[in-house]
């Protein structure tokens, strides 16, 4: 399963896309939504910080880390 991640900031909450930052990893197909959550809060530097998180669906995932003008989405391409 890959598993793209996309990190942007935000202007009134909404998703801004001034700056954008990307990447894609391959995870065993079985991997939970919140071991996912974990890796991209990790490779986003968020370890620790306290974050909504939504799921869309079944192959979006959004995180808003607080007091932090930022946005992550997570999509998986199954």
């Amino acid at each position: 399963m890959k598993v793209s991640f996309e990190m942007t900031d935000t202007y009134g909450g909404e998703s801004n896309y001034s700056w954008v930052k990307r990447a894609e990893h391959d995870l065993p197909e079985k991997t939970t939504d919140r071991a996912i959550v974990r890796r991209a809060k990790a490779w986003a530097g968020w370890t620790g910080h306290r974050c909504k998180v939504e799921s869309y669906c079944d192959n979006m995932i959004q995180i808003k880390p607080s007091g932090i003008c930022q946005i992550l989405f997570i999509t998986f391409d199954y």
